[in-house]
């Protein structure tokens, strides 16, 4: 039995199964408080739980270690084998957007902040790290990554996503599900398919056409179950009238008639509740459940629905047979990853393995690559030797960097030793020979004039539940309490801003130009008032446990900056939504009052030394097409550039985007040198759906444009397709 296959393995089960089991392996539980009568409240035959780890920090003085994890998840398994008549074992999930959510491991930087980087390797690394402390503890699900595109910025869970563009999210989604599922951590993208509406509304019911939807947000998720995810999250919103959680077209027709996916579908949390509750498409919490069931999901979570099913079932509302197509994925799964013979883990390696060495130190590393230098007027980098005293201000300066959403366990701020926070990191770094004065926003106009260099630190309330209609820094007292919140397990825990930041990085930079905004958030802020007052700003994102320490040596240039912006920064929200890959207008772009351009467009960062793209040549192969060019170091120190090759298509069947990334490079060159490099793409980054939605090669001419950024091109090239032959000047290749 044991030589046959995960798929055989599970039928065979399946036939042994009683009714009464099959519901409970698509069903889930979690419990918020994991102490007390806990053991008795637990429903042990349901088939998937959210780790009792993520809970056990709740209101203690000191965290859970990783072995106390381990073993509690381990006794939550063993419980579940000896209850289930056939000793099925569950599947323990959890949050791994950014980090082992279980409890105190490594916190790397956010998403947005890990795009920023333009690196899938590194991406690919975190995600390695990441798997290695979920399967460490036992959790053998997480919910990662978040692979939604981010095209109105007010979303407030923009923070979880990799930002505005498609071929970015596509190979950052697919590096950390090849890093999770390695380990045997079955990744779930999330969540499927678009996740917002009008305005950055999270959840609002969904007008995307077919189009778009096939053009933009489904093509991350493709990429994500190429790169072996085995689950995916289904979105809390309606798409074409339907419930994502209920949606046939996307969950069955598209999903695996299209795609062949053959993994399992969770909810969002409530997110099957919320078709009776919220969007009111069923009449009954039971038909919700079997609709949502019947369409293609398979996995209700989070809370324990068994009673709900049985009703379904009792009602007509869905066959046993309907439900084994369900239950037979769940097994399919568990008897992948191994859980029937490897169910436990061993609490002293995992003891060892989180937050080691090698996991804090890729942390850092992750950090330098993911902060952006996006003004400089030559106040940056800063001399060590010079600096004497320095005044800081903003209440994020005394706050690890991490950001409040899905960082650390339910109801406690992630901690760790040796994780600084940015007045921790400057201290360290500058020894007692400096004076740091930290102080209250109403001291800068006394303080900061006698300062050799002043640093303001920025605060935003945002996250999930937490869409923002302004995108200006909270200039008012603003709060937010858990009981507010739109999420269920994020932590949510208070978070109050009661600066007047606009106005105080105002006084900072009129008393001392010598001054550094540094911005710590998860999406673009709006800096029309201040920015051109400005000298020096820093878009340090949340960049993780390490990430105090990558600021402080980028500010005083033992780092060369070289991360670039995943998506637009616009000058006030009024040009919302704003995103570079936008579709030709049938007369222009701009408001009366307004150019229509961003303040800083996509792919955008600065360094400290110059680079010029030079040399640039097309050839075509019978694969695609090859951009050959060097990077030169014009300037004074080493660096790194990110070469980007974007797509122009014209006279092609339909409208297409001005422009699109269709390759990119991270290019590491010593002062003073060059380095040749190639940019490679095959011939479907020329494919396209046409007037009958058809995806092909079909004709049309491209521009191919290489630079720097959208906006800062080097060279460029035709390319035209006619007949699925790829043309440049008299070359032509053939397939």
């Amino acid at each position: 039995m044991s030589d046959t296959t995960p798929s055989l393995r599970a039928a065979e089960l399946l036939k042994k199964m009683t009714l009464d089991e099959k519901i409970h392996q698509v069903c889930a539980e979690m419990i918020f408080d994991v102490d007390g009568d806990y053991d008795e409240r637990r429903d042990p035959l349901c088939g998937s739980y959210r780790n009792p780890g993520h809970f056990m920090h709740y209101q203690r003085e000191t965290p859970a270690s990783p072995a106390e994890v381990t073993e509690k998840i381990n006794r939550d398994v063993k419980r579940s084998i000896e209850a289930q008549p056939h000793g099925i074992p569950p599947i323990e999930n959890g949050e791994a957007l950014h980090g082992a959510q279980w409890g105190m491991g490594t916190c790397f930087p956010q998403p947005i902040a890990m795009a920023s980087s333009f690196d899938p390797e590194m991406t690919g690394r975190i995600a390695d790290a990441i798997g290695k402390a979920c399967a460490a503890g036992g959790v053998r699900q997480g919910f990662a990554p978040g692979v939604n595109i981010a095209r109105d910025c007010r979303w407030g869970r923009t923070v979880e996503t990799y930002g505005e563009d498609v071929l970015l999210s596509c190979d950052m989604g697919a590096a950390m599900c090849r890093g999770l599922e390695k380990n045997g951590v079955i990744a779930t993208p999330k969540h499927y398919a678009d996740n917002y509406a009008a305005g950055g509304r999270d959840s609002n019911y969904s007008e995307t056409s077919e189009r778009t939807m096939r053009e933009v947000f489904l093509p991350p998720f493709k990429a994500c179950f190429d790169a072996g995810a085995q689950s995916v999250m289904a979105a809390y919103n309606a798409w074409e009238g339907v419930p994502c959680s209920a949606n046939r077209r996307l969950l069955t027709d598209i999903l695996r008639g299209e795609w062949g996916f053959d993994g399992f579908v969770v909810s969002d949390y409530g997110g099957v509740d919320g078709m009776h509750s919220s969007h009111h498409y069923a009449v009954s919490d039971a038909d919700a459940a079997a609709k949502a069931l019947k369409a293609g999901l398979d996995v209700i979570l989070p809370y324990n629905r068994v009673d709900t099913v049985k009703i379904a079932v009792e009602q007509g509302l869905i066959t046993e047979e309907e439900l084994d197509r369900n239950v037979l994925r769940i097994l399919t799964a568990k008897f992948r990853l191994g859980l029937f013979e490897d169910p436990y883990k061993d609490p002293a390696a995992a003891e060892k393995l989180v937050r080691c060495d090698e996991h804090r130190k890729l942390a850092l590393e992750a950090a330098r690559e993911s902060i952006i230098l996006l003004k400089n007027e030559d106040i940056l980098p800063l001399d060590k030797k010079k600096i004497k005293k320095i005044g800081v201000f903003g209440q994020s300066a005394e706050l690890i960097p991490v950001g409040s959403n899905y960082s650390g366990p339910y109801g406690t701020p992630w901690t760790g030793e040796d994780a600084p926070t940015p007045l921790e990191a400057l201290k360290s770094f500058l020894g007692e020979g400096v004076e740091i004065i930290y102080a209250n926003s109403d001291r800068i106009a006394e303080i900061a004039p006698d300062c050799d260099v002043n640093f303001y630190f920025t605060s935003l309330v945002e996250g999930e539940g937490s869409d923002r209609s302004d995108l200006r820094l909270p200039s008012v007292t603003t709060h937010r309490n858990r009981e507010e919140d739109g999420g269920i397990i994020v932590d949510a825990a208070e978070q109050v801003v009661r600066d007047d930041q606009e106005a105080s990085i105002i006084k900072m930079y009129k008393a001392n130009p010598n001054s550094v905004a540094i911005l710590l958030n998860g999406a673009p802020v709006d800096m029309s008032a201040w920015i051109d007052a400005a000298g020096a700003v820093i878009e340090a994102w949340y960049p993780g446990e390490q990430g105090a320490r990558a600021l402080t040596e980028i500010l005083f240039g033992e780092t060369n900056p070289s991360a670039k912006l995943p998506i637009c920064f616009p000058k006030s929200a009024g040009q919302l939504p704003l995103y570079y890959a936008h579709k030709p207008s049938g007369r222009g772009y701009a408001y009366c009052d307004n150019d229509g351009k961003p303040l800083y467009p996509f792919g955008y960062g600065l360094s400290y030394t110059t680079f010029e793209i030079v040399d640039a040549e097309l050839k075509l192969t019978d694969k695609g097409a090859e951009i050959s060019f060097a990077v030169k170091n014009t300037g004074g120190c080493d660096g790194a550039e990110v070469a980007q090759l974007y797509l122009g298509s014209h006279d092609c069947e339909v409208v297409m985007p001005v422009l699109r990334l269709a390759a990119y490079a991270r290019v590491f060159v010593p002062a003073g040198e060059t380095k040749k490099t190639v940019l490679r793409l095959d011939r479907e980054a020329f494919a396209y759906y046409n007037i009958n939605m058809e995806y092909g090669l079909h004709d049309g001419a491209h521009t191919l444009m290489l630079g720097a950024s959208c906006e800062d091109i080097a060279a460029r090239f035709e390319v035209r397709v006619r007949c699925g032959v790829l043309t440049a000047g008299c070359q032509a290749i053939t397939d």
